[in-house]
């Protein structure tokens, strides 16, 4: 049967704002005509300057007839104004002893917060009723229709047979239709009755009860649900709950129901006070049918601040089990989440003294590490540092102790006290500067499981001296002398004698990526446990180009190596000695010259090796806030080698597109891709993204499908996508946010 045309009004109200989008055609953008605001009324700057207080009434008409008691018929451009209210009619009655009009013909009524359009009703002291009525909420571009409105106590707005949006006049994409609604000018609360939503004349919503802001005020009440789908869990319906606590601190509990799982229950509390701040989020799974068990993820972020100096902290996370975020994360970053961190911090700063006391510890989820990878607890762990910058004469000192516990429950316990007093000197003058340090480092630990015949006791001691210097020299650059060229070199001398510490135990120590901060580092190694002998000068050069009249820097490239007098004999286990006369050639470049445009270059080489090492290229063409180009590669020698491209970019004045793609050269593999597209109007937007990324450590892959629609004025119809695209796109901007339901 050959269908009608009237029976699919949906698919050609879709089909032609594709159209429109797609051919370049009027799209309903904030440029659109139809989407810009309108002219302000000028009787309401008038209003905004009168007394809202004023008792006084001034009524203006073309004739009138005045009766004895003060009673009065109008006829003609009826203007009746008391403080900030104005009502215009073609004819009114007006009641001098109730302070009330009886209105007929076209009637409008106007306050700073209301404009009402009507057929006639009647006004009284801070109420009033309008038959058949057109309003207007203008500092929220809110409007609609009614077959009745009533005004009462000077804020409240009742409604009946309502039609509301917050669509342009021509444009009601989307129309909230009410048997009643009620809105609170003062609270901007909206309640309504009976409700129906409808999108494109298509009811996506029923409620026989429903509140919603009308202001950027919070509100409790039911959000929109959402509707999901992956390959791993399947579909999934959400439905956010948020509740208005208090002003400082509210709810959002989002039920999250997996038809392949069970439900699932999401409570964010964020709360807000003088001294402290904090958000706890919580993922709970109730009974994971494939697990046969409860499943979820808790994690606490909180800050004190006792005093102006002092302050107490807790960033703790803890998972049910190891394989929660390969579940239920997103992207392969999501999935391939490796350790919880859970610290407890305490902080006191005076004006030369820091103490931290620290416990932390670590909920290993990746069971593919070995014992020795396993990160140890630190329970306790305490930290002093003191700073004399300017004893006299360039003389500055320093103190620096640490004491820890470590325990783990895989290896083997023990204790580390770690001193470290510095006294050092500084002169500047005509941008030249020479400087000299002095510390020694004592380093003293109790091992409570030590091998028979190990020292379970060991200690270390050794001086750390080092001396540089640096200066800057500048010329003009460019044509007219518009840019200023500078040549900064710098030079150290670091002399650490060699100690044997092969029978220390490491707890916490690395050996950190080499690039220019490291190079000028008294240690190469990041931790107690070792301490890197040394007898070398580092050298490094950087020169940049910046503004001559504000100094806003276009270019800046460094170069950076160190020269062995004698081969480093400290090592790591399992770190291999080093016999070479110098170390990697470093090479950094940031560019910002032109415009819209940025660039990051960073470069390791190993000279003895002939080999890059190290590599990390970025650009960046952003030459608007929702224009963003990102191309980027990494690569590290038998790590990783990867590229990683994004964008977000408008096709037309309502359509945006927008995608990434990283990829594994090594593995030759895609690790993430999405690819996403955007319409948006100026009352509604409509966000689809389809992402296929690596979700295990395994190498499993997924399929997920994001879907966002923003009813702008009303609410957001999930709110999950936009959040993943700024974290996925660099330089992201999505357009500022509505108020949400």
């Amino acid at each position: 049967m050959k269908p009608s045309a009237r029976s699919s009004p949906l698919p050609r109200r879709l089909a032609g704002l594709l159209a429109c989008g797609l051919l370049g055609g009027p799209g309903a953008r904030a440029d659109d005509p139809l989407c810009r605001a309108p002219e302000p009324d000028p009787r309401l700057q008038e209003l905004l300057q009168a007394d809202p207080d004023d008792p006084r009434i001034d009524i203006t008409s073309d004739h009138g007839e005045l009766g004895r008691t003060g009673d009065a018929t109008l006829t003609g451009n009826v203007r009746i104004r008391t403080g900030q209210r104005l009502l215009v009619a073609d004819e009114a009655e007006v009641d001098a002893t109730a302070r009330s009009a009886r209105l007929k013909g076209n009637v409008e009524y106007l306050d700073p917060t209301l404009h009402v359009r009507g057929r006639g009703g009647d006004f009284g002291e801070g109420s009033g009723t309008f038959e058949g009525a057109e309003f207007e909420i203008p500092d929220r571009a809110v409007r609609g229709a009614a077959e009745s409105v009533r005004l009462r106590d000077q804020s409240i707005l009742d409604l009946e047979g309502v039609r509301y949006t917050a669509c342009p006049a021509g444009r009601e994409d989307w129309l909230l239709s009410a048997d009643r609604i009620s809105i609170n000018q003062k609270t901007r609360i909206g309640t309504g009755r009976g409700v129906r939503l409808e999108f494109m004349d298509v009811p996506i919503l029923y409620a026989p009860w429903l509140t919603f802001p009308v202001g950027d005020q919070r509100k409790s009440g039911l959000l929109f649900p959402s509707i999901g789908n992956s390959n791993k869990n399947g579909a999934q319906v959400t439905v956010p709950y948020y509740w208005n606590l208090a002003p400082n601190y509210d709810l959002t509990l989002t039920s999250r129901y997996y038809f392949s799982k069970g439900l699932r229950l999401d409570p964010e509390f964020r709360y807000l006070t003088e001294r402290s701040r904090g958000t706890l989020t919580a993922e709970y799974l109730y009974h994971d049918r494939d697990y046969d068990e409860a499943r979820g993820v808790f994690d606490l972020e909180h800050v004190t601040h006792l005093q102006p100096l002092t302050r107490f902290l807790v960033d703790a996370a803890y998972a049910t089990d190891t394989s929660y975020f390969e579940d239920f994360g997103v992207g392969f970053e999501g999935t391939s989440v490796t350790f919880l961190n859970q610290l407890a911090e305490a902080r006191k700063d005076t004006q030369h003294w820091s103490f931290i006391g620290r416990v932390q510890n670590y909920q290993v989820l990746d069971q593919g590490l070995t014992d020795d990878e396993e990160p140890y607890s630190r329970l306790p762990q305490a930290l002093v540092t003191g700073h004399w910058q300017d004893l006299g004469g360039g003389l500055r000192a320093s103190l620096r102790a640490e004491a820890v516990s470590f325990q783990s429950d895989v290896r083997d316990d023990g204790a580390r006290l770690d001193v470290e007093p510095a006294f050092g000197w500084r002169a500047e003058t005509y941008g030249i500067h020479v400087e000299a340090t002095a510390a020694w480092r004592a380093t003293a630990y109790s091992l409570t499981e030590a091998a028979e015949g190990v020292d379970d006791s060991p200690t270390r001691s050794l001086p750390v001296l080092s001396a540089g210097t640096g200066f800057t020299l500048e010329r003009p650059a460019g044509s007219k002398g518009q840019r200023l060229q500078t040549l900064e070199p710098r030079v150290m001398y670091l002399y650490v004698p060699y100690r044997d510490q092969e029978d220390l135990p490491v707890f916490d120590t690395g050996l950190p990526d080499f690039n220019l901060v490291q190079l000028f580092r008294t240690n190469r190694y990041v931790g107690a446990d070792r301490v890197g002998d040394a007898n070398q000068l580092n050298v490094g050069v950087t020169s940049r180009l910046l503004d001559a009249s504000d100094g806003r820097q276009f270019l800046s490239a460094t170069l950076g190596q160190s020269f062995y007098f004698e081969d480093p004999r400290v090592v790591l286990p399992d770190e291999p000695p080093r016999e070479r006369a110098t170390s990697d050639l470093i090479a950094e470049m940031d560019v910002t010259a032109f415009k819209n445009w940025n660039a990051r270059f960073a470069y390791q080489w190993n000279p003895d090796e002939s080999r890059t090492e190290y590599s990390d290229v970025r650009i960046q063409y952003r030459p608007a806030s929702d224009r963003v180009i990102n191309a980027a590669y990494r690569y590290r020698n038998d790590l990783v080698d990867q590229f990683d491209v994004s964008a977000a970019w408008p096709i037309t004045r309502a359509w945006r597109g927008y995608g990434r793609w990283v990829y594994s050269l090594q593995e030759d593999k895609t690790l993430d891709r999405f690819i996403g597209l955007e319409y948006s109007s100026c009352c509604w937007a409509l966000r689809l993204v389809t992402r296929r990324y690596l979700s295990s450590r395994t190498g499993d892959i997924d399929t997920s499908i994001g879907l966002q629609l923003e009813l702008k004025g009303l609410s957001s119809v999930g709110n999950d996508t936009d959040a993943f695209l700024r974290d996925a796109i660099r330089g992201y901007s999505a357009l500022p946010p509505e108020p949400r339901s």
